[in-house]
C-alpha cells in the first residue's frame, strides 16, 4: 500500500508579528496567524462560525506598508508581512472603538468586551454624563428570547447567522441611520408575525445579552442568575436522527439554556427550535 503525504500540497506563507516569525497556511488571516503565535487579539464581531464582516475594528493591526490599520479577522496573511499587533497606534484605535461602545450602549453583560475596555483603560467617562445613550424598551413578544437593543453593538452576528452563513431565513437585517442604526425585522413586525423560525442561532452569537433566553432574562430580572454555579452538560439532541449536539446549561437541577459547541462537525453551533428550545420536556 502507497501512502501519500497530503501534507506537502499545503503551501505555507510566513510573516512576522511582533518580531517573531509564524508560518500558516496560505489563505489563513492575519487573525489565523496571531492565534497560531498566542497573541490574544480582541474580536467583537468575529466568530469562527461566521464569515467576517469588519465591523467592530478591535481587532485592528499595523502592516507595515499600509497606510490605515488592517482588520486580522479577514485579511489573508501574505508572504514576509511585517505586522505589529501591540503598538501605540493599534492600542489608542482599539481604546477608541471600545470607549464608543461603552459611551453609548449597556454593556453590563459583556463580559468579554468589559475585559477588552479594562486592557486598554478605555474611560467612557470623559465623554460627560449628558452624552447620548441607547434608551428603548426591552421587546418581550414571546417566551423564547427577548430583545434588548439597550446593550446591541451592531455587530452584525445575529444578522449572518440569520442569513447565508447559518439558517438562510433572512428575517433580520440592518435599518435605520446614524443613532437610529439598529437590528429589525422586515417592517419592524412583532418577531411572531415575522420570517423568524425561531432557531435561536442569533441569540447564540450575541456577545452582549441584547438577544437573550427568556429563561435567563427572567432569572437575572430576579436577581437568580448565578452561571458561575452551573453545569454544562453536552448530548445529543433527541428529536431526529441528524445528531446535533447540545450543551445543557443546568442550574438548581433545571435547564435554563441550550447552546451547541462551535467546533462540532454537525451543527457548528447552529440549531433548529426544537434542539435550542424543546427542552422543557425533560423537567415533567
Amino acid at each position: 500500500m502507497t501512502v501519500v503525504d497530503r501534507t506537502e500540497s499545503i503551501t505555507k506563507v510566513t510573516v512576522r508579528i511582533d518580531g517573531a516569525d509564524v508560518s500558516v497556511n496560505e489563505g489563513d488571516t492575519i487573525l489565523d496567524a496571531c492565534n497560531a503565535h498566542g497573541v490574544d487579539t480582541p474580536t467583537i464581531c468575529y466568530a469562527e462560525n461566521l464569515t467576517p464582516v469588519n465591523v467592530c475594528r478591535v481587532c485592528v493591526v499595523e502592516v507595515e506598508g499600509n497606510r490605515t490599520l488592517v482588520p486580522s479577522c479577514s485579511r489573508p496573511a501574505e508572504e514576509g508581512m511585517e505586522i505589529q499587533t501591540d503598538s501605540e497606534r493599534v492600542r489608542h484605535s482599539r481604546k477608541m472603538v471600545l470607549e464608543f461602545l461603552g459611551s453609548g450602549v449597556d454593556l453590563s453583560q459583556a463580559t468579554e468586551i468589559n475585559e477588552y475596555s479594562a486592557r486598554y483603560d478605555a474611560d467612557v467617562s470623559r465623554y460627560g454624563d449628558d452624552r447620548q445613550v441607547i434608551d428603548e424598551p426591552i421587546l418581550i413578544q414571546d417566551e423564547l428570547y427577548i430583545r434588548d437593543y439597550d446593550k446591541c453593538v451592531l455587530c452584525y452576528k445575529c444578522v449572518s447567522a440569520c442569513g447565508d452563513d447559518a439558517q438562510h431565513t433572512f428575517a433580520i437585517a440592518v435599518a435605520g441611520r446614524g443613532f437610529d442604526n439598529r437590528i429589525s425585522t422586515e417592517f419592524d413586525a412583532a418577531l411572531p408575525d415575522s420570517a423568524c423560525v425561531y432557531c435561536g442561532n442569533c441569540v447564540a452569537v450575541c456577545p452582549t445579552g441584547a438577544l437573550q433566553f427568556k429563561s435567563e432574562f427572567d432569572l437575572r430580572r430576579a436577581d437568580n442568575w448565578r452561571e458561575d454555579e452551573q453545569t454544562v452538560t453536552q448530548t445529543v439532541c433527541s428529536y431526529c436522527g441528524v445528531g446535533c449536539n447540545l450543551e445543557l446549561h443546568v442550574q438548581d437541577n433545571e435547564i435554563v439554556k441550550v447552546t451547541s459547541p462551535v467546533d462540532h462537525s454537525v451543527t457548528h453551533g447552529n440549531l433548529c427550535i426544537k434542539g435550542r428550545f424543546g427542552y422543557q420536556y425533560v423537567g415533567n
